[in-house]
């Protein structure tokens, strides 16, 4: 869950820092695909977590 919330922050950032500065507007791109990274993580992480057996 950390890295989950890493990745959403440093996302963020990137988003806002590209789509204030001029000229960056490929830093608002990575930004989201960052934040697309770190649906996948979650998406997958759950995904993992659901197939244990609870005892």
């Amino acid at each position: 869950m950390t890295l989950f919330l890493a990745l959403v922050i440093a996302a963020i950032v990137l988003g806002i820092v590209g789509a204030v500065a001029e000229g960056l507007l490929y830093l608002l791109v990575i930004g989201i695909v960052v934040f697309v990274g770190a649906l996948v993580h979650l998406a997958l992480h759950w995904r993992r977590s659901a197939r244990r057996p609870t005892r």
